[in-house]
């Protein structure tokens, strides 16, 4: 639990290699920390509450893994109509989001087991439905979780020239139309991440402006190995059994449902008119807030009396709490949400949260809107 709040532990050995956000440093903590990890610590002492190797997570996950199974089976091996492909598609689409929300997500973040080995093996899973486990870790739990919302070092902002997701961006001329044209845009992005970015950033060994060190031995065989089988389940089998046309078309419309719906889950958590996108001062290379703070402010819940959605999104909905305890199982994400926010307002931290799914997504659809308008929104 003493690492369970404070991400930037998480990545203190990879500073090392990564040049331009060594500089980087945050404000001085006025002890909503400390006051923070030490309530929620007594919590989880109190209640008996099980961090990590929760039951429920292992029904979720055989839950999920059986759902892909069958989809993955019925659509390759049995399907042969358009209604009977269709919505095996979609079904297949869905629990691969499912692998990516719940079970690699958690593994990535060590918060799935105690056990390194248990960890590793669901943070594979990301291999097997088409990104690197070790490409995610530097991009989401190095990068993304330690400067969140910060321009030139959260690249999971940076949509390059097709869309302008923060104030510190440049707007084109053609954003005018990216809060209607970015959302189908979104399932590409997905197909891109498959054959473009991860091998982009293991032989350039730069994840946007930050440096990663290229993978070797086993993590280099792993990501290879992870490729090979990826592009074994979604061609290499199906080609056996079915026309390239149709091949070709089902992929690009699973792969479409899995980038729409990742991509748009991590938007109504932190590209919201609620969240901020914090300057960095060129002088001093420090962010005002402390880190804990800028955690906090930079995040956004959504939907979290709704077990429906917390359920499918792996708990990201708490996305404050995913920020503040990622090493803690998102099954226990509700029980301690209300102490967090209880501890934001008393330090005077802004801490915000959606009612519902629908006001999350229109708030997104404003903040594109906005920076599709203005170079500098209120």
């Amino acid at each position: 639990m003493q690492q369970a709040l404070g991400a930037n532990r998480e990545t203190a050995s990879p500073h090392a290699t990564h040049d331009s956000s060594q500089k980087l440093k945050f404000g001085h903590d006025v002890g909503f920390q400390s006051e923070l990890r030490s309530r929620v610590e007594n919590f989880i002492k109190r209640t008996s509450l099980r961090q990590r190797d929760c039951p429920r997570m292992y029904l979720k996950t055989a839950i999920i893994l059986a759902a892909f199974a069958c989809s993955y089976g019925l659509l390759v091996f049995v399907a042969q109509t358009w209604w009977q492909t269709l919505p095996l598609a979609v079904i297949l689409g869905l629990a691969t989001a499912e692998i990516g929300f719940n079970i690699q997500h958690d593994g990535g973040h060590k918060a799935y087991s105690r056990r390194f080995w248990v960890n590793k093996l669901m943070a594979m899973t990301l291999d097997m439905v088409g990104g690197s486990s070790y490409v995610w870790r530097w991009k989401h739990v190095v990068f993304h979780h330690t400067y969140v919302n910060v321009k030139g070092h959260d690249t999971d902002i940076d949509l390059g020239i097709f869309g302008r997701l923060s104030p510190q961006h440049r707007r084109r001329a053609f954003h005018r139309w990216q809060h209607f044209y970015l959302w189908p845009l979104y399932g590409v992005m997905v197909i891109k991440w498959h054959f473009y970015d991860d091998f982009h950033d293991v032989i350039t060994g730069h994840i946007g402006e930050n440096r990663i060190p290229r993978p070797l031995g086993w993590e280099l065989a792993l990501f290879i190995g992870g490729k090979l089988t990826f592009l074994m389940l979604a061609f290499g089998i199906p080609f056996l059994f079915h026309p390239l046309w149709s091949v070709l078309l089902f992929y690009a419309l699973v792969a479409g449902i899995v980038g729409v719906v990742l991509s748009v889950v991590f938007q109504l958590a932190h590209t919201v008119e609620q969240a901020d996108f914090p300057c960095v001062d060129t002088h001093t290379g420090r962010i005002e807030n402390a880190w804990a703070v800028h955690q906090v402010q930079s995040s956004v819940d959504f939907a979290r009396s709704n077990r429906l959605v917390s359920w499918l999104v792996g708990g990201l909905n708490f996305q404050i709490e995913h920020h503040l305890f990622p090493t803690l199982s998102h099954v226990n994400y509700p029980a301690i949400s209300a102490i967090v926010e209880k501890t934001c307002r008393e330090f005077g931290v802004h801490y915000t949260a959606h009612p519902t799914l629908g006001g999350a997504v229109a708030s997104h659809f404003r903040w594109l809107r906005r920076m599709a308008l203005s170079d500098t929104p209120a």
